[in-house]
């Protein structure tokens, strides 16, 4: 065993074996990246792009519709987040107890890509009569979807735990941006399906984005790299709120850790509602079509990759508290403009900026839970991590929802109050988080 504050010869060789591109292309590493590109295809095509076109196609044909119908989007996605809320904390003491991630997301992704394709099936059904006052393809769309995006957001709780078994401090910063990278990357893959999708309407973009999530995520089943436990613990599964419970009460000691995830809560709030509601935004309030919202949804990923790389380096150099806060900053300016956007120019300087601030999110965030969490914890924090992030996905969309629904009289005018109500979300989060200081 090494000396304490002495380097360990063998760890100093494999990080000078590993520099530049030696260091992304190794297989575990690659693999773990690889799982990022193909959740972003999910991501993109089902919860920002075709489902929201989806449903606007079978409600929508009027403003006073269009608005009922962002509230059929928004309050889908605060149901699956509700549940993930109950849930999520439990996955972060899994991971401490038995160290197991692929297999968690193994099973996880195989139920969202199930449901996935079981969308498009329902979805160009022919199948008479309703159900609680829907038609019943629509219903079990509109469920399918809850199932897909609750199992989808499950298997990121993992995913995101496994990058502390996959470098150094010094490389997380720099692996977590090739993730995000190479995960927008599955965006530019992911539209593909777009010319595909014929007058019969877009839930045939569901059955190919099913296979392709699948397909794309069987590298990390096999050949990522996660550390065992040498004496994982015996205990029941419920049992694990008593942690959670018990860390809330450690709040204390520590603080930075819960005042950044009350930032973050924020933060999420306004850029996972943004994600969720931007098609419908961008066709009912500045009138895109569809060919020009993908278009528009190209150039933001494009930004995203860009960011991504750019603040890996970013958080290296001025470290992650002030690299998430760059972050927010540039979220905040992406909406405001988005919310006065007065014609097309005004939204794709909008969706440009907010493509950047959205890859840079998940880059600086991921790296400050490990720089602020202890190691022996650190599954537990990831898991309240998702917790935080996942209450506020409850509180945005019904946030949204609910401003779409009670001015849906006034036509578009709902929609920029839902969105304005995004921009007080996101500066709550930059306060909380400027009350962050470093140790």
């Amino acid at each position: 065993m090494a000396q304490t504050g002495q380097p360990n010869p063998a760890s100093t060789q494999v990080a000078m074996n590993r520099t530049g591109w030696k260091l992304y292309f190794t297989l575990p590493i690659f693999s773990w990246a690889l799982y990022d590109f193909a959740n972003t295809i999910f991501s993109s095509n089902i919860n920002t792009i075709f489902f929201p076109f989806y449903m606007t196609e079978a409600i929508g044909n009027n403003e006073v519709l269009n608005q009922i119908a962002s509230t059929f989007v928004s309050y889908a996605n605060a149901i699956a987040s509700f549940f993930l809320v109950i849930f999520s904390p439990l996955y972060g003491v899994m991971i401490d107890r038995t160290g197991q991630k692929k297999k968690y997301i193994a099973v996880f992704t195989v139920i969202a890509a199930l449901s996935t394709i079981l969308m498009g099936v329902f979805g160009g059904a022919s199948l008479d009569g309703k159900w609680l006052g829907m038609p019943i393809p629509l219903l079990m769309v509109l469920i399918l979807f809850i199932v897909a995006k609750f199992f989808y957001h499950s298997s990121l709780v993992f995913y995101d735990a496994m990058i502390s078994d996959l470098g150094t401090k010094q490389e997380i910063p720099l692996i977590s941006g090739f993730g995000v990278a190479i995960g927008y990357v599955g965006t530019l893959v992911g539209l593909a399906v777009y010319p595909f999708v014929g007058n019969d309407g877009f839930h045939e973009a569901f059955i190919p984005t099913g296979i392709m999530f699948l397909v794309f995520s069987l590298p990390i089943f096999f050949f990522a790299k996660e550390k065992p436990l040498t004496s994982p613990k015996k205990e029941s599964f419920l049992s694990g709120y008593k942690e959670i419970a018990a860390t809330f009460r450690e709040m204390k000691a520590h603080k930075n850790i819960f005042t950044f995830m009350v930032a973050y809560f924020f933060l999420n709030d306004a850029l996972a509602t943004t994600i969720a509601m931007m098609a419908v935004y961008a066709k009912t309030i500045v009138g895109f079509s569809t060919g020009q919202f993908i278009l528009l949804y190209l150039v933001s990923t494009i930004s995203s990759i860009i960011g991504s790389f750019i603040f890996g380096y970013v958080t290296k150099k001025t470290g992650a508290r002030l690299a998430v806060y760059y972050v927010g900053i540039l979220l905040l300016a992406a909406l405001i403009i988005a919310c006065f956007a007065v014609n097309g120019a005004m939204f794709w300087i909008a969706g440009s900026m907010f493509g950047v601030a959205l890859g840079s999110m998940w880059v600086t965030t991921r790296t400050y839970i490990v720089d602020l969490t202890p190691e022996d914890k650190r599954g537990q924090f990831f898991g309240l991590f998702a917790f935080s992030g996942k209450v506020s996905s409850i509180i945005g969309p019904l946030l949204y929802g609910s401003i779409t629904l009670i001015f849906a009289d006034y036509g578009n005018i709902a929609s920029r109050l839902a969105l304005g109500s995004l921009i007080i979300l996101t500066v709550v989060g930059l306060l909380v988080h400027r009350k962050i200081r470093e140790d």
